[in-house]
């Protein structure tokens, strides 16, 4: 079970999301979480209420955000904005450490079956 404000989650109590990622330490206005995905994957276009950042421990991935895709390689980090719409295509085994503002687990902003086709955003700011 994960503790909010604890100062320490070791990875034994770290819980895992409906879409893979591991979440990890989270506060009040920042969560921390952990993606190790297969080779091959596309995840699913979508768009969330809280900004992204992310770094790349090892592998390569695109990233598309609108209509600009740039691939993802060890090292490089990258911003998803808040409510952007946006989705990874999974080139060879990636793992990365992404920041959500807010934390995404909080309020069941990352729950896919919460999300009604994956968008959890006002729907005037998708417009």
């Amino acid at each position: 079970m994960v503790r909010r404000n604890s100062i320490l989650i070791p990875e034994t109590e770290a819980r895992r999301g409906e879409m893979g990622q591991l979440y990890l330490a989270a506060g009040e206005s920042v969560g921390l979480r952990l993606w190790d995905e297969p080779h091959e994957t596309q995840k699913t276009c979508t768009a969330r209420d809280y900004e992204t950042v992310g770094y790349v421990l090892e592998g390569r991935a695109i990233l598309t955000i609108g209509n600009e895709s740039v691939e993802l390689h060890q090292g490089d980090s990258w911003l998803v904005p808040k409510c952007r719409e946006h989705s990874y295509r999974i080139l060879e085994r990636f793992r990365a450490i992404e920041a959500t503002s807010p934390p995404g687990r909080e309020s069941h902003l990352d729950d896919a079956l919460h999300n009604h086709g994956q968008h959890y955003c006002p729907d005037d700011v998708l417009a």
